[in-house]
């Protein structure tokens, strides 16, 4: 059966934060300011993000149920159409509000929804992508007729000065910060709070547009490849991780950073085009004889504007190259917001009023958790 995103929607908490207000909403570590926040801002190209925090008090203003509930609400696949008529529900996110129960059902709950099915999908940036495909499969099977699938996250909740222990990540010169306060900082200056929602059917719209989904691969080399981005846990000199639950076996020293959001940046840089391009992306064009000139659009989720003549350049070398002019981001903009990112992107491109019929979007979307890869083709009807 074919199956069609006829909508998509999109929640961003709050006004707009740019880069000279970031650190006084965030909250300054220890009352220092960072000397890492312009080398980090600099290279990552973005300019504007949203966080669900008050910027008078520092309190959270939404839970991860609530911004996804928000974009659920904004969903509106057709005239009259009422929530209670969702019959699957299927959200992935990296930060829900509760180790459990599963984000889907507290999403459930905002929305008052019952008599649904419910699944949660973890991880970090594709995990939006696992929960559409299984969105996609079961309408596809037809063992529902609609489902809509969410990516969301709060990453401003470990980001917060509150979050970080006192002493943790002091300010020093970037050429003699230990790597782990290093680590530990990279990404608090890159990720922000969104969430986003598609329907999907087995009908398509008759009065707009619909995408159809082709296909959706995800690729993982985490049986090979040592853990990259994390929380929960310490990543020991040898790649092995210890994670919170075992806190006899953490030193001392390091303890205070388990929760935090870190990411190994020297692993990162080796292997996340590699693995990406030269390898899931190739997989990719094998599999479905996927030609570069077929594709009207290319929406990238890069984390960072760092990597965008990264990636450009490693797709350049398998001979798959798509010009800048194809591509669609809204990094600069929206920030990084993890699994909805891919979400947001679709959710602007989608409301344009820029898609024609016949079109093909390539959606890639990276993760560098343990280096997992994201592809879905996409054509308008």
């Amino acid at each position: 059966m074919d199956v069609f995103i006829n909508d998509v929607a999109a929640f961003l908490p709050n006004e707009p934060v740019n880069n000279d207000e970031i650190e006084e909403v965030l909250g300054r570590i220890n009352e220092i300011p960072s000397s890492t926040r312009k080398v980090m801002l600099r290279n990552n190209k973005i300019e504007m993000r949203y966080y669900a925090i008050d910027r008078s008090t520092g309190r959270l203003t939404h839970t991860n149920a609530e911004m996804t509930a928000l974009a659920v609400r904004k969903l509106k696949p057709y005239d009259n159409f009422e929530l209670k008529e969702i019959e699957c529900m299927c959200c992935g996110t990296t930060t829900p509000d509760l180790l459990f129960p599963g984000h889907a059902l507290m999403v459930l709950g905002e929305l008052g929804l019952t008599d649904c099915e419910a699944v949660t999908t973890a991880g970090i940036c594709i995990c939006g992508m696992t929960a559409l495909k299984f969105a996609f499969l079961n309408v596809a099977t037809g063992c529902t007729k609609n489902a809509v699938a969410t990516g969301s996250d709060l990453a401003s909740s470990y980001s917060r000065k509150q979050f970080f222990t006192p002493g943790a990540l002091q300010d020093v010169d970037l050429e003699k910060m230990p790597i782990r306060a290093f680590d530990a900082e990279f990404l608090r200056w890159m990720l922000s709070d969104g969430a986003g929602a598609v329907f999907v059917s087995g009908v398509r719209n008759t009065d707009r547009i619909s995408l159809k989904i082709e296909w959706i691969e995800n690729i993982s080399y985490a049986g090979e490849l040592e853990t990259c981005m994390y929380a929960g846990g310490v990543k020991r000199e040898d790649g092995s991780v210890v994670g919170w639950r075992d806190i006899e076996s953490l030193d001392p020293a390091v303890a205070g950073f388990k929760f935090l959001i870190k990411q190994d940046t020297k692993l990162l840089a080796r292997e996340i085009v590699r693995t990406a391009t030269h390898r899931a992306l190739a997989r990719v064009i094998r599999k479905y004889n996927l030609k570069p000139e077929e594709i009207d659009w290319y929406l990238p989720h890069y984390s960072s504007g760092y990597f965008r003549d990264k990636f450009y350049n490693g797709m350049k070398e398998i001979n798959f190259e798509i010009p800048y002019e194809k591509w669609f981001t809204n990094l600069a903009a929206k920030g990084n917001t993890g699994s909805a990112s891919i979400y947001i992107i679709m959710e602007e491109l989608f409301h344009s009023g820029r898609l024609k019929k016949g079109q093909k979007l390539l959606c890639f979307i990276p993760e560098s958790g343990r280096f997992s890869h994201c592809y879905m083709l996409l054509t308008v009807v």
